[in-house]
């Protein structure tokens, strides 16, 4: 029975006249159905493009589709409208994602509610998700749809999606398939026909997988591989002889993802690819056995002579013709023709990437810059543009501001002669006094007197007489002062006579004579003053040529610069922070007349307002042409 139902999902029509109906179920595909109606059947007003046909078989309820081509067929013989019908599953390709996707570190799961959720109408829900996996994904100008079923197709084992659109929104599950039989195909029971074909041309026993890139550059899974860069079965080889096969896929970034696709596809190119095609009758409406129900997914055991006994896959169940023939089934089991880890829908999808993707590779360019700076010698970066640059994609800014710093704090110096002179004392009066020479013994001879000495007297009686001489100093003789002998200056010698009732008078004549002596000085001190009157001390002396000793060591000041100004090919940007991250400078650069950034060189000046150390950091991606000259 086939039921109408509008955009809305209500229920309009019964189509009780239909024919020719038939529907497809193939595993991790879109499902596909089709049916006929006469042209003058009135219920054709219903069946609008993009209506929904809910299909049941005797009861067993198939799943909801949606019109999509119709076609209409007036002749002589034939006068019928055709409809064809995809699974409501194909909602998903009404979603895109557009540019350029990625997630990383994320499970299973995650990876596939967040491509949901990205739904414009919220048709479906995730279900059971029967896997853990942490892979990382890429997706480029993409249908949703294929998105999520890219997902599993890295995992090493078999997995299934189903879906429930009994309610709404739909349920999308992933799930484990079954690994033991639940029906079978016997002959002389329900075996009509049976077709196999066996193709040992698809072999292939050892694979290099490459993934993004080209050349050297493209990706390999040496990383994680022990260094090998293919995956291989021994027992093939030893059975069918090396057969080794390139696989390339652009879409893999990570090795990982990568070597675990691989491994999938090594599991069915290993052997002969096999082809079952089996025509059986579906007898579970008479005997209500389920062992004799045949449905998409399930596993089912062959047992017919000249085979041994096979348990194979339902990979796909068809049809033809629900009312005329609703016993006959056709069914392909196993290894089914082509790739089996690549659906049509997926084929689309790298048809259309290919064609999108262009003709170079992303790159990513990081520049550092360290070096001290101040108000008068900005930091000055220089960033290079390329003439193989198709697109600039970002150029960010980060830099951070420290402390001037320095890496010693002496030089070396050489030899010179210096002349300078002091100032005098502004005429001060200096006190000060001497201190004697310690009362050592001091040996000396009093030169010449000058002329003779007369003293006079009268006759008396004296008790003492006292003699005073005056005494040169050595250098008035010309005589030098014994080693270890003062030199006192001229002074005066007094000699006491003493004695008892002189009474008499007499002249005493000191004719020119010298004295020689020796006394005891006790240590003692000079008092003197003097005043200086303003002067200066020239004096002149000469460096030899010498060297001062590095003292090694990084040094910072102790203060900071307050802020910064930057410009960039000379236009200021309103950044004056200390500090600053991911500043886009695409509009700051200079342009050409077609407004795109100028290829070549660009400035970015950081200015300090006074002495500071400038860290910069200069990201860039850019799309880059990948045609060059060289093969260097």
């Amino acid at each position: 029975m086939l039921t109408v139902k509008n955009k809305d999902l209500i229920s309009t029509a019964i189509l009780e006249n239909a024919y020719d109906i038939s529907y497809e179920k193939t595993s991790n595909e879109i499902w596909g159905a089709s049916f006929s109606l006469p042209l003058n059947d009135v219920k054709n007003k219903y069946c609008n493009p993009l209506f929904y046909i809910e299909v049941v078989d005797e009861g067993e309820y198939i799943g909801l589709f949606r019109i999509v081509p119709k076609a209409t067929t007036k002749n002589e013989s034939t006068k019928e409208v055709g409809y064809t019908l995809e699974h409501v599953l194909a909602t998903l390709l009404d979603k895109s994602i557009f540019g350029y996707k990625q997630t990383t570190n994320i499970s299973t799961r995650e990876n596939i509610q967040m491509l949901i959720d990205r739904q414009g109408v919220k048709h479906w829900k995730l279900g059971q998700v029967d896997f853990i996996r942490y892979f990382s994904y890429k997706w480029e100008n993409s249908n949703l749809l294929s998105a999520i079923f890219s997902i599993p197709k890295v995992f090493d084992e078999e997995y299934r999606w189903t879906w429930d659109t009994t309610s709404y929104p739909w349920t999308l599950n992933l799930v484990t398939p079954e690994t033991e039989p639940t029906c079978e195909i016997r002959e002389k029971y329900n075996l009509i026909d049976l077709q196999v074909e066996e193709d040992p041309m698809g072999i292939y026993n050892r694979i290099y997988p490459l993934g993004y890139g080209e050349g050297d550059n493209q990706l390999t899974i040496k990383k994680v591989n022990n260094g090998l860069p293919y995956v291989e079965d021994t027992v093939s080889i030893a059975e069918h002889g090396l057969r080794e096969y390139i696989w390339a896929d652009t879409r893999f970034e990570d090795p990982n993802s990568l070597m675990a696709s691989a491994k999938a596809l090594l599991k069915e190119w290993k052997k002969p690819k096999v082809s079952w095609s089996i025509t059986a009758a579906d007898l579970s409406r008479i005997t209500g056995l389920s062992k004799d129900k045949f449905k998409e997914g399930k596993v089912v055991r062959i047992n017919v002579d000249d085979f041994p006994v096979t348990d194979l896959r339902i990979k796909k169940e068809n049809k033809s013709d629900v009312k005329g023939q609703p016993w006959n089934v056709n069914l392909e089991l196993g290894n089914v023709k082509g790739d089996l880890a690549t659906t049509e829908t997926d084929l689309e999808r790298r048809q259309q990437i290919n064609e999108l993707y262009a003709q170079g590779a992303t790159n990513i360019s990081n520049y550092s810059y360290n070096d001290n700076a101040d108000s008068e010698n900005p930091a000055e970066i220089m960033v290079y543009f390329p003439e193989e640059i198709v697109r600039l994609n970002k150029a960010i800014l980060s830099y951070k501001t420290e402390a001037f710093r320095s890496y010693g704090r002496a030089t070396k110096g050489g030899g010179s002669t210096v002349k300078a002179s002091t100032t005098g004392g502004g005429g001060s009066t200096v006190k000060a006094s001497t201190t004697g020479g310690g009362g050592g013994t001091i040996k000396s001879s009093t030169t010449e007197s000058g002329g003779a000495t007369i003293q006079s007297t009268s006759t008396k009686t004296f008790t003492q007489m006292n003699l005073q001489t005056g005494v040169p100093t050595n250098a008035v003789r010309g005589e030098e002062l014994d080693e270890g002998y003062p030199n006192y200056g001229y002074h005066l010698h007094e000699i006491q006579i003493n004695g008892e009732h002189f009474e008499h008078g007499h002249d005493v004549a000191f004719p020119a004579h010298s004295h020689g002596f020796s006394f005891q000085l006790e240590p003692h001190s000079h008092p003197f003053e003097f005043t200086l009157d303003d002067h200066t001390h020239p004096f002149n002396f000469t460096l030899e040529d010498h060297t001062h000793d590095l003292q090694f060591g990084i040094y910072k000041l102790d203060k900071m610069p307050k802020n910064v100004s930057i410009k960039i090919d000379g236009t200021a940007v309103p950044a004056t922070a200390l500090n600053g991250d991911n500043i886009n400078i695409i509009p700051y650069l200079s342009k050409d007349s077609s407004g795109k950034v100028s290829r070549g060189w660009h400035t970015i000046h950081i200015t300090p307002d006074d002495l500071g150390r400038i860290n910069a950091q200069i990201y860039t991606q850019f799309f880059i042409q990948s045609r060059g000259e060289g093969e260097y």
